[in-house]
């Protein structure tokens, strides 16, 4: 049995990665704790100015701006990243969308753009960069799924968005199963409640604030950092048995 230092663990270096949604929230969080875990880490977002800052903080990441919502650019993203880096080992699948509204006013368009965004991208992102991990015998996929992909979203309300993490959750597993025998995992977190800019006006809500008092048993929003430990475990050689799984990360709401 191969012995490893307990310090070696989540030793990334020499590790090429991948972070969609990198320009702000959990993306730029994830991108930033691969990169000091001393992986080469392409951050990609729409935003090419908070990407050229993020690079210029932290280095080690190459900022490649694309939109997801688009299939070309999906394509073209994987192709210049591989060409500029090198083969990819990790690929973390967080970008997202979500459009917050009760399904009488939530639009055919709200719909299916949420699901190419949080869905469609994160399986052609994971097609395009698996096929060349199973190929190689190794590779890590981390998909950002979310609590409302495993349970309703009350009393928010977000069909679309809880439609589209829940099929991300099980996306996870099939993917698992498919690619587990040729060396690549694929495995989600499930994020709860997580004090980013995406949701900054929730932070102070007296409404939201009561809301994570009453159900969550952990009765706050979740720091960016308490990620950290999550997506390095799968990512790395310390989760090297891990595949299929869905982590919650969510201070126990879905315990409920």
């Amino acid at each position: 049995m191969a012995s490893t230092r307990a310090s070696e663990l989540f030793d990334l270096r020499g590790r090429r990665a991948l972070v969609t949604g990198a320009s702000s929230g959990l993306g730029r969080r994830f991108a930033t704790v691969l990169a000091q875990a001393g992986a080469t880490v392409v951050a990609v977002a729409r935003r090419a100015d908070r990407l050229a800052e993020l690079a210029a903080e932290q280095p080690g990441i190459v900022p490649m701006a694309a939109d997801l919502s688009i299939g070309s650019e999906r394509e073209r993203l994987v192709a210049e990243a591989e060409a500029s880096v090198g083969p990819l080992d990790v690929l973390v699948n967080n970008a997202g969308s979500i459009v917050a509204t009760p399904i009488e006013r939530e639009t055919m368009d709200d719909f299916t753009a949420t699901l190419e965004v949080n869905l469609v991208a994160g399986w052609h992102l994971a097609k395009l960069v698996g096929t060349g991990m199973a190929g190689r015998g190794k590779g890590s996929i981390v998909n950002i799924a979310s609590i409302w992909g495993v349970v309703g979203a009350a009393p928010a309300r977000a069909a679309g968005y809880s439609a589209s993490k829940g099929a991300v959750v099980n996306l996870t597993r099939e993917l698992a199963l498919q690619w587990g025998r040729k060396g690549v995992r694929v495995n989600a977190i499930c994020p709860g409640w997580v004090a980013t800019e995406m949701n900054e006006s929730l932070h102070d809500d007296p409404a939201s604030l009561d809301v994570l008092r009453q159900y969550c048993p952990i009765p706050r929003f979740a720091r960016v950092d308490e990620f950290d430990g999550p997506l390095l475990l799968l990512a790395s050689d310390a989760g090297s048995y891990i595949t299929g799984a869905v982590l919650m990360v969510d201070g126990g709401w879905t315990a409920r």
